[in-house]
C-alpha cells in the first residue's frame, strides 16, 4: 500500500543567485552616501542623489530579495528586503526635503535600522561572515548618520561616509565572489563561509535537499 508520503513531490526550480546583484547595487549605493557625507558631493545635489538612491538602488535590491526568497535564501532576502525600502526612503527624503537641512525623524530611523542590521550581522557571522562584517560596518554607519541627524558634529557624519566607502568596496569585492562562485560552482575568491552555508557549496545534492519538509512553502504554515 502507497502512503500518502510516497506520493509527494516537491519541485525544486534551479535560479541564478540574487548576491551579485544585491552586492553591486548595495555598493553603489553607499558610494552614493560616501559621496554626501564627505564633501565630494555639494549639498545642492543631496536631490539628485536621493533620485538615484531611488530610482537606481531600491529597484535592484528589491529585484534580488524577490530572487533570494524564490531561492529559499531567508537571510538574504530579509537583509536585501530591508536594505531595498530602506534606500527608497532614504532617497525620497533627499528628493523631497530642503539640501543638508536635518531631521530627527530620519535620525530615530536611522537608529532602528542600525539596531536591526546588527541583529542580522550576528546571525550573519554563524555561516557568512562576509556579509555579517558589511551588515555591522552599515549599521555603525546608520547609527552615526543618526547621530548627526540628532546634533552631533559634523565628524560624525564624516565618519558614517568613510564607513560607507569601506562597505562599497567590501561589496563591489563580495559582488565579483558571488558571481565567480555562481559562474564555477566552486569558491574562486574567499568568501569564508562556514557550516550549512560551507555546505550549500561543497555539500552534495542529498545535503542540499536534507530538511526540505521544514521549509516554508513545503511545511503547513510559517
Amino acid at each position: 500500500m502507497i502512503t500518502p508520503e510516497q506520493n509527494v513531490r516537491i519541485t525544486v526550480r534551479p535560479i541564478a543567485s540574487a548576491l551579485p546583484l544585491g552586492f553591486f547595487a548595495f555598493g553603489l549605493g553607499m558610494l552614493l552616501l560616501a559621496g554626501a557625507g564627505n564633501g565630494w558631493l555639494p549639498v545642492s545635489e543631496q536631490h539628485t542623489v536621493g533620485l538615484l538612491l531611488a530610482a537606481f538602488v531600491a529597484p535592484l535590491e528589491f529585484t534580488a530579495a524577490i530572487v533570494a526568497f524564490l531561492a529559499r535564501d531567508t537571510f538574504g532576502a530579509t537583509g536585501l528586503g530591508l536594505f531595498s525600502t530602506s534606500w527608497l526612503a532614504i532617497g525620497l527624503v533627499d528628493l523631497t526635503g530642503t539640501p543638508g537641512a536635518l531631521t530627527r525623524t530620519l535620525g530615530l530611523y536611522e537608529f532602528g535600522f542600525a539596531f536591526t542590521v546588527a541583529v542580522l550581522a550576528i546571525a550573519a557571522m554563524l555561516g557568512k561572515p562576509l556579509i555579517g562584517t558589511i551588515l555591522l560596518i552599515a549599521g555603525a554607519r546608520s547609527a552615526l548618520a543618526g547621530a548627526y541627524e540628532w546634533g552631533a558634529p559634523k565628524s560624525a557624519s564624516t565618519a558614517a561616509a568613510w564607513c560607507a566607502l569601506a562597505i562599497f568596496a567590501i561589496a563591489v569585492y563580495g559582488g565579483l565572489a558571488f558571481l565567480l562562485e555562481d559562474v564555477r560552482q566552486e569558491t574562486v575568491l574567499p568568501v569564508f563561509r562556514r557550516g550549512s552555508s560551507k555546505e550549500s557549496i561543497e555539500g552534495t545534492l542529498e545535503d542540499q535537499l536534507r530538511g526540505l519538509a521544514q521549509e516554508a512553502g513545503v511545511r503547513q504554515t510559517l
